[in-house]
């Protein structure tokens, strides 16, 4: 039996999907196809929103996404891991530690800085995996 793993995409591929990158697309498909729904937390949505009269790609692939909300106690961990990482992005530590919570591989287009911040969750940030946006 083969499980898939959930996926978390990070702004880097919503970019991607936007500028109508081939490659993302056609991962994004096989995905969908296999019976998977990315996930696309609502920080990262913001970050890569801007007009959505512009944005008929982002919106496309959006649609085809799960958004997690940042809840207080998500935002309240987030913070936390900020704090012990000694860096200042939300949206990453969003991404990192929601895939830390679900096992699940990143898509992103910073992999060093995703990957600094899962080493600060200890084992738990062992269970997510880092995949460089190509």
């Amino acid at each position: 039996m083969n499980v898939l793993r959930p996926v978390v995409y990070d702004a880097g591929p919503l970019i991607a999907a936007e500028r109508n990158h081939a490659a993302f697309w056609r991962a994004h498909r096989s995905y969908l196809t296999a019976g998977g729904l990315p996930l696309a937390p609502a920080p990262v949505v913001a970050q890569a929103w801007r007009d959505g009269a512009r944005q008929a790609q982002l919106a496309r692939i959006l649609n085809g996404c799960e958004v997690p909300v940042l809840d207080h106690a998500l935002a309240r961990r987030v913070g936390a891991l900020l704090g012990q990482a000694a860096t200042s992005d939300p949206v990453d530590g969003t991404v990192a530690l929601l895939a830390a919570d679900l096992g699940a591989v990143i898509v992103t287009s910073d992999p060093g800085d995703i990957q600094h911040l899962l080493d600060r969750l200890g084992p738990v940030g062992k269970r997510a995996e880092v995949t460089p946006l190509h």
